[in-house]
């Protein structure tokens, strides 16, 4: 049972009490009345010992299986039957509707960051998510109209979703409201000690130490896993964690799979972890110890994508591989022309350069070279993109 659900029981029980209170101290005063009323009347006295009063026994005690319904009218009606405040009422079925479309959201959607191996979010997924959570609201909003009338909202009903930490998706998304919110609690305090410890080190003149800064976001970690199960806990870092931020900033524009993040990362953050933490300083010992855990890592890397998925990650690291896949993107060329299209690229860079430095040449001499080589760039670029393509490249260009 839901602490909102309790609390709400415990609303209704109180009430219920006071009421039987109430009618009990009505009944208990009655007869000292009468006894005033004889001392003055017999007559009365006489009259009201003949009226017969029929007595109604009601049930006090009730059980909220016995109350509480799958269907909404019927839930209502219920509770309208033991004397709810029309208040109560709206604040339970608020409560129950806002959670059932709670569980629509983190369950039935996908959304762009339930993808944490994507470098980008797939922008067709992010629109139709928010076209799928307006029209939620809008269902929502229809169905509390029905229920409670057009005045249902009060100022306190508004939604609590916090959109910049969703926790929806298949493994997120089943977690408990409570626990939801405990997440988004921890969250929040993390980020406010975080920001107050890089404002004191701005006032003070202070370049943040990296070792502090991992040191409260390992905090937050400890505090996660203990409401977190091991599977939750990792599919919160592979979303937010600073690690998994960073290799997507690293990896933008190169296609990775589930798996192969979730390897990255695991690699990748135990070991940044550790340098952040013991080996961040300027001295010899720790930049030694440094650059050991960086071969490290990367001897990870490698293993873990193979020799020509590594290579593609290395080319990646170049903006003018970037530039490459803009270019290609841009055009509509299909993604196997990038690579070819860096080296042509890279290629013709190098021979400009040596071009340049040849002294050798005079300056006519090193026109009709580069000319020349320019030449047998285009033509390159026309067998590997085609006509059409080559031609937007060009009109690109």
């Amino acid at each position: 049972m839901s602490v909102m659900r309790l609390r709400v029981i415990l609303l209704v029980s109180l009430g219920l009490n006071i009421a039987f209170a109430l009618l009990w101290l009505s009944s208990y005063r009655k007869p000292f009345g009468n006894i005033a009323q004889n001392s003055l009347s017999p007559a009365v006295s006489n009259a009201t010992q003949s009226v017969k009063t029929n007595v109604v026994v009601r049930r006090q005690y009730f059980t909220w299986q016995e109350i509480e319904s799958e269907d909404y009218p019927t839930y209502i009606a219920n509770l309208r039957a033991i004397g709810s405040p029309e208040s109560t009422i709206r604040d339970i079925i608020v409560a129950e509707v806002n959670a059932l479309y709670d569980r629509k959201r983190a369950m039935e959607i996908l959304t762009p960051e339930q993808q944490w191996w994507r470098s980008e979010p797939n922008q067709e997924i992010g629109q139709t998510s928010l076209s799928q959570l307006a029209a939620l609201e809008v269902e929502r909003r229809s169905l509390l109209a029905h229920l409670l009338g057009p005045n249902w909202e009060a100022p306190n009903n508004s939604q609590l979703d916090d959109l910049r930490l969703p926790l929806d998706g298949p493994v997120l998304g089943a977690l408990s409201p409570e626990v939801k919110q405990s997440v988004r609690s921890i969250a929040a305090r993390s980020a406010n000690r975080l920001q107050t410890y890089l404002n004191s080190q701005q006032v003070e003149g202070k370049v943040p130490d990296p070792a502090e800064i991992t040191r409260l976001r390992q905090e937050t970690r400890a505090s996660l896993a203990q409401i977190l199960p091991p599977l939750q806990m990792e599919e919160y870092l592979l979303r937010y964690s600073q690690t998994a931020q960073n290799l997507r900033v690293e990896l933008q524009g190169f296609n990775m799979s589930p798996d192969e993040f979730r390897s990255l990362f695991r690699e990748r953050d135990a070991i940044d972890q550790q340098i952040a933490l013991h080996h961040s300083g300027a001295d010899s010992a720790s930049a030694k110890r440094r650059g050991d855990l960086e071969q490290q890592r990367e001897a990870a890397l490698k293993q873990g994508l193979g020799p020509e998925r590594y290579q593609l990650y290395k080319y990646n690291q170049d903006p003018a591989f970037r530039q490459a896949q803009a270019s290609a993107q841009e055009i509509g060329a299909p993604p196997e022309t990038v690579l070819p299209l860096y080296q042509i690229d890279q290629a013709t860079e190098l021979e400009r350069q040596r071009i340049r430095n040849d002294s050798a040449l005079t300056l006519e001499q090193r026109a009709a070279a580069v000319a020349q080589m320019l030449a047998h760039q285009q033509e390159s670029l026309r067998k590997i993109l085609g006509k059409d393509a080559y031609d937007r490249y060009v009109k690109q260009r």
